[in-house]
């Protein structure tokens, strides 16, 4: 564990602000999640003095470790929970192995309880997840439906991140070159821009059980059900890793999350970046650095930002970025970044009992999701734009099922990443509405494992709000903007902006949201390209 790592990213400050503010910086980060983190550490490995400010006690962002029950031997990432296009390229090249970073693939990787007491899961081993299958009496229709279903994303991946170019590494391909690399085949193209994840499983599989097993791929973190149309898209972002040259598959980071953020903080400082926590910035003043909330001004040529568009657009101020470009603070003011998720930690005394799986602890090495069919999801997503909480689908992670060091011997940690709750709610306010929720989540698990509320030691509920105030997401969107097409590719925000010196490196740039750490080291690699740098390799 690096030393970072082992103060969980309370860095403190690497000297008095008074000293920080006397020098001439040729970059400052404001935010020190694990996209300014990397950003740090590539500019810093070319040579740049760099200096990170974040606003909290803590490094990470919405990938870090936080310890937030009455038992302090419990360490939960709040927000980021499984890791899977984490890229090796970054990986690689900041020896983040060697910084303490450690994972282990879930298998199965989807695993899905049905109220029958039979299930669905998704195994690392093909064979398995055929005999997965087998056990569900499907028709070979459906099988080989499945197949296809499974093959279609994979190709896409391929296509897009395999072929002539990666096309998650730099500038984002126009809509003309995807449909190039893509062969102009309508059905991929489709995919990609326009299907809902409803429209291609209704495409490829007809039971219903295998339907409701695989639509939540498509919904995670959006505003919308799995019929509204881009939802595909959804799915073929979280399928466009190959950690590990491992394919499109998620695992859990030993430790928890936030040792990504950690060791890639390790790299910055081990190449000469400097790292600051609790220095709030109140505002960026372009081409000459920020200001902090105390008032005090650091100097700096670059300044990027790693808060997401919305916090960067106050930080700025609406009449410099108008005066640098009318258009894009029309875009930063329309950029949608609705969110329906709710986040719920749970300390355990135990693991909960399975119906579909009696007596058996593997489902803590599973991603497992619970929820009901499509319809009853697109019914839950109206409720929550009409202003009800209403948890109808939740993707359970167990730290503890590979991990036991962050919970005391013999306990479990689990968290669930939940939707559908808004942001504001129409009865009432997350204060009185908490509770309730949390029992949402309670009655939803129970529903597959009717022991959960027993085994149930400690709890948190982080609703778009909560998320919002902690972490600094605006609207509490994890992806720091939605991931629907519109905002994808060509409609996701680039490294570089029209006002002087300001760049952004966050997940609301290009190529996506989650822990991909591309969308800092492409934000490294604008700044240096347009100061006469080069971007250094291992």
């Amino acid at each position: 564990m690096n030393a970072i790592a082992a103060k969980l990213g309370e860095v403190g400050l690497p000297a008095p602000v008074s000293e920080l503010a006397a020098k001439d910086w040729d970059v400052v980060i404001v935010g020190g999640g694990h996209n300014g983190l990397t950003a740090a550490a590539y500019l810093a490995r070319a040579g740049r003095s760099v200096l990170v400010l974040e606003r909290r006690e803590r490094l990470g962002g919405a990938c870090t470790l936080e310890r937030p029950f009455d038992d302090d031997r419990y360490v939960v990432s709040p927000c980021a929970y499984v890791v899977g296009l984490l890229d090796d390229v970054v990986i690689d090249e900041l020896q983040l192995h060697q910084r303490g970073f450690k994972y282990w693939m879930a298998d199965p990787n989807l695993w899905v309880p049905f109220e029958d007491g039979t299930s669905f899961g998704q195994f690392l081993d093909d064979d398995a997840t055929q005999r997965s299958l087998d056990a569900l009496g499907l028709s070979k229709k459906d099988v080989d439906g499945y197949w296809a279903y499974e093959e279609l994303f994979d190709d896409v991946r391929k296509l897009l991140r395999k072929g002539e170019r990666d096309a998650w590494l730099g500038d984002t391909p126009t809509r003309e070159e995807i449909e190039a690399m893509l062969g102009g085949d309508e059905e991929k193209i489709a995919l990609v821009f326009e299907d809902s994840i409803a429209e291609v499983l209704d495409r490829y599989i007809d039971d219903e059980r295998v339907k409701t097993a695989l639509y939540g791929q498509g919904i995670i973190g959006t505003w919308g059900g799995p019929h509204e149309p881009g939802t595909a898209s959804i799915k073929l972002m979280h399928y466009q890793g190959d950690m590990g040259d491992q394919g499109p598959v998620w695992g859990y980071v030993e430790g928890g999350m936030g040792m990504i953020s950690f060791a890639i903080a390790d790299a910055a400082a081990e190449a000469g970046a400097s790292l600051a926590c609790d220095v709030p910035v109140a505002r960026i003043l372009p081409g000459e650095g920020v200001e902090l909330e105390d008032g005090t001004t650091i100097r700096a040529r670059t300044v990027i930002s790693n808060a997401d568009p919305k916090v960067t657009l106050g930080l700025l101020g609406a009449d410099a970025v108008r005066s640098a470009d009318a258009a894009y603070l029309d875009r930063l003011e329309r950029w949608k970044i609705r969110s329906p998720v709710v986040k719920f930690n749970a300390a355990l005394d135990r693991l909960p009992n399975w119906t579909a799986a009696p007596g058996e602890d593997w489902p803590a090495r599973a991603t497992v999701d619970v929820c009901g069919t499509m319809a009853e999801a697109q019914e839950a997503f109206e409720r929550c734009a009409a202003g009800e909480p209403a948890v109808g689908f939740g993707e359970i992670y167990v730290q503890t099922g590979y991990d036991p060091s962050p919970a005391p011997e013999g306990k479990q940690l689990m968290s669930v990443f939940g939707q559908y709750a808004p942001y504001d709610i129409a009865d009432g306010d997350w204060e009185s509405a908490r509770e309730g929720v949390a029992r949402q989540f309670i009655e939803l698990i129970g529903r597959f494992a009717p022991d959960f509320e027993d085994v149930l030691a400690d709890y948190e509920v982080l609703g778009p709000p909560d998320i919002e105030s902690r972490i600094g997401l605006t609207g509490g969107n994890i992806f720091q903007g939605e991931v629907t097409p519109d905002q994808m590719w060509e409609g996701r925000l680039t490294a570089r902006t029209p006002v002087e010196g300001v760049y952004l490196c966050g997940a609301a740039t290009h190529p996506a949201g989650s822990v991909i750490a591309l969308n800092g080291r492409n934000a490294a690699a604008a700044v240096l390209a347009d100061t006469d740098g080069e971007l250094p390799g291992a």
